[in-house]
């Protein structure tokens, strides 16, 4: 025991010169249905934006990230916990109140390490924004929340705003940041942008009739109104590419539906027009003016050079490929991949772009890693720090998603449970409910146009990513 303690006190000078206090701040920035590419530095058409480029510049960019589940709720547990859907229990959208209040969050872990925490944003595993525990200060939107003077919840005070809710969040944000500037903080900041304006039901569900409308900011509506999106060549209006006939089938009921209710026609926006691409790349300015309000607070406070900062979303979206738009969750590189930027002035020569598979689970496992907490062994995620500071090139060689369809949020998607294996080549899709799967070259075939699962002389492969979904799934369950 004296000679822990005597390394300790050996360390801690090496430490606070290192950080400026013992323990480096971490700021968690999560945006809502925010693409992969969805940024400038991701490669979107003309999308500007200079704070989250400068962050990537300065740190680093996970090129393989990937969502745990492509979806709201269970990704944000996922984040949060560390754990797969399988695990924590959280597995679509429906209103798991109580549920979420049970959840092992890290927050908690940091808390009792002497850090003060705060959640501010949208929380939505369940539509109560009563506080959950982990966190210090809570300051949260009602469900989905409104774009527009938004009804918060600053612990149990209900109060209505006034603005715009990405403007409303980052003043309460900066508000944390500097009332608690003098001792370690955890900043947990979830957007509601750039999710539609949408009212969803306790069961999951949501008013098809009612338009999914994205509402820049005033003073950002009209940036890029001659601006034209260069779409992916799988994009389409109506169909899938040959060879996913579970898609195919899915799609052939939509256009069913939507004949039978053409009401719901203008709210599907099929195959995401050019003017919700628009609007959706305007709604990212004000969360890239967020981010530079935010690391201009911290230089302010002469904090920024002790501050971590982790940048990510919590599912993508699909501007028409495969035949897809407000449906998100489906297991294509559109929407199981994910933007994941991490800043970390601790690091002198940081890794810039990080091509080993990553995962949301992983995000638990990093923030604690970097205040020096040892992770729970309930958390199923992996440190991504060795990658960043190339003391490793991959923390795994294969990344498990996870989808339930449980609340059947659209009648065409029902059933569509899926497992997902990626390794640093392929891509093998599970179909859970029927006699299919899918199985993509991502090295030759980014954009999974060309399913392998019958060519001849992949039976190897296929074999071998056939075992590795066994097993991940196992893990994922705690069975291993």
């Amino acid at each position: 025991m004296k000679s822990k303690f005597a390394l300790f006190l050996f360390l801690l000078p090496f430490t606070n010169a290192l950080f400026g206090q013992q323990k480096p701040n971490i700021v968690l920035i999560v945006v809502d249905d925010m693409r992969f590419d969805e940024w400038s530095g991701g490669g979107h058409t003309y999308l500007q934006t200079p704070n989250i480029d400068e962050l990537a510049n300065k740190g680093s960019n996970f090129t393989r990230a990937y969502h745990a589940v492509a979806l709201c709720s269970p990704n944000r547990a996922s984040i949060l916990t560390g754990q797969y859907p399988s695990r924590h229990g959280i597995i679509d959208n429906s209103a798991r109140n109580q549920a979420s209040f049970m959840l092992d969050l890290f927050p908690s872990e940091l808390q009792k390490a002497g850090y003060t925490t705060a959640h501010v944003g949208k929380w939505h595993m369940g539509n109560s924004a009563e506080p959950r525990p982990g966190f210090d200060y809570w300051l949260c939107l009602e469900g989905q929340g409104q774009t527009f003077d938004p009804i918060l919840y600053e612990g149990t005070r209900r109060f209505q705003a006034e603005g715009y809710v990405t403007d409303v969040l980052t003043d309460k944000a900066l508000g944390f940041i500097e009332n608690n500037q003098e001792q370690p903080f955890f900043l947990y900041l979830a957007h509601k942008a750039i999710h539609p304006e949408v009212v969803q039901f306790d069961d999951g569900s949501s008013d098809l009739s009612a338009p999914k409308v994205f509402y820049p900011a005033p003073r950002h509506a009209g940036t890029y109104k001659e601006a034209v999106f260069d779409r992916r060549p799988t994009t389409a209006d109506t169909h899938a590419d040959a060879g996913k006939p579970i898609v195919q089938q899915a799609l052939q009921l939509r256009a069913e539906i939507l004949a039978a209710n053409p009401e719901f026609a203008n709210s599907m926006d099929i195959g995401i027009s050019e003017s919700s691409i628009r609007r959706r790349a305007e709604m990212m300015l004000a969360v890239d003016e967020s981010l530079g309000r935010i690391i201009q607070k911290l230089e302010q406070l002469g904090v920024r050079d002790n501050t971590v900062i982790l940048f990510t979303s919590d599912n993508g979206y699909f501007f028409g490929e495969h035949g897809f738009s407000l449906e998100r969750r489906m297991p294509y590189e559109e929407s199981i991949k994910a933007p994941l930027i991490i800043h970390h002035p601790g690091v002198a020569a940081p890794q810039k772009n990080i091509a080993s598979l990553a995962l949301s689970i992983d995000l638990a496992a990093t923030a604690l890693n970097i205040a020096g907490v040892p992770p729970s062994p309930k958390i199923q995620g992996t440190s991504l720090l060795p990658l960043i500071e190339g003391k490793q090139t991959t923390v795994r060689s294969a990344a498990l998603v996870e989808y339930y369809s449980n609340e059947n949020p659209f009648p065409w998607t029902a059933q569509m449970d899926y497992r997902v294996v990626v390794t640093p080549q392929y891509k093998y899709i599970k179909w859970l409910h029927f006699d299919e799967a899918e199985l993509y070259d991502l090295k030759a075939d980014p954009f999974e146009k060309e399913n392998l699962i019958q060519a001849p002389g992949i039976e190897k492969t296929k074999e071998t990513l056939k075992q590795a979904l066994r097993t991940l799934q196992l893990k994922a369950l705690g069975l291993d």
